[in-house]
């Protein structure tokens, strides 16, 4: 068990490292999301070969799949421009909100009822991210985008909560990231033409070996292996463990800024910005054990009315 809760922190350790590699990166967002997920769709797909998954999705089914991929290309997308726009520690900061817009899109579109400690839970965020835009204003615009990404992951989220009880997780997500990889090539033209001066989608330098990182390590491996390990650890560990990934990043980045990595300049911050941290991180935190009290009263009060 304890390999298995050393590996899982290694994974946890390899999402906050995301961001670092997004900041190291020379294309910009957009073509950087769409290299991400073209070879992660690749590796995907020979995972299903050597685990001998089927292919096989209903048609109805695969177009769910593929809008969700869509939208998960998005919260990369805006993920990573959060990053070039401020630093990795403000981007990871307005990234943590993201047990916030669960609390509420979950109700939205799960219909189920709103919990009173998700409510003052969020709020705690709120104050936190009113700290972090006042100690960090010339950042605003990046935390803003980093909150709008939370968003986009939240609602794939949410989503996805309901199609993983019908797909393998593995080819769930394949389908996912053919999806996020096929909305990006259809946004091609647009983008081209509106918001950029032609696609840069040659990588230059080190560039591969990032790439390769983050599609393949960071991608591919912690995912397979965190699917592996919730079939020994309970969800509860898996989801408290997945919420120290923005507490990890903004480590990493400070460790980036001493080492004088170009790049990381802006990681030196106030001390507003780490008390608004320290908000978001305990609001975050919090969640998952007041969600487990809550389940099992409800259980217990369940049990109490049969007997």
């Amino acid at each position: 068990m304890l390999k298995d809760y050393l590996k899982l922190h290694f994974i946890v350790l390899l999402w906050g490292f995301t961001a670092i590699l997004g900041k190291l990166l020379t294309v910009p967002p957009v073509e950087l999301v769409f290299w991400r997920t073209a070879l992660a769709t690749l590796g995907l797909a020979g995972l299903l070969v050597v685990r001998r998954t089927g292919w096989r999705v209903a048609g109805s089914e695969a177009l769910k799949l593929l809008g969700v991929g869509a939208l998960v290309a998005a919260h990369w997308i805006t993920f990573f421009l959060a990053a070039r726009l401020s630093s990795v520690s403000v981007c990871l900061a307005g990234l943590a909100t993201l047990a916030l817009w669960t609390s509420l899109l979950e109700p939205l579109l799960l219909w189920r009822r709103v919990r009173p400690y998700e409510v003052g839970l969020g709020l705690l965020a709120m104050v936190g991210l009113y700290l972090i835009s006042q100690a960090e204003f010339t950042q605003l615009t990046g935390l803003l985008v980093a909150v709008a990404s939370a968003g986009l992951s939240a609602l794939f989220s949410v989503l996805n909560s309901q199609l993983v009880k019908r797909h393998a997780p593995v080819k769930l997500t394949f389908y996912e990231m053919a999806g996020a990889c096929l909305s990006i090539a259809l946004f091609f033209p647009v983008y081209s033409r509106y918001f950029t001066q032609g696609l840069r989608l040659a990588l230059h330098g080190l560039d591969w070996l990032w790439l390769l990182l983050l599609a393949g390590v960071c991608t591919v491996y912690a995912f397979s292996s965190s699917v592996e390990l919730m079939k020994r650890i309970s969800a509860f560990v898996v989801n408290l463990t997945i919420n120290l990934e923005p507490v990890y990043g903004i480590v990493l980045a400070q460790i980036m800024f001493v080492l004088g990595v170009p790049g990381f300049g802006q990681e030196k911050m106030s001390g507003g910005f780490y008390l608004g941290t320290i908000l978001i991180l305990a609001s975050v935190l919090v969640h998952p054990v007041l969600d487990q009290w809550n389940q099992r009263r409800a259980r217990r009060t369940a049990a109490e009315a049969i007997a």
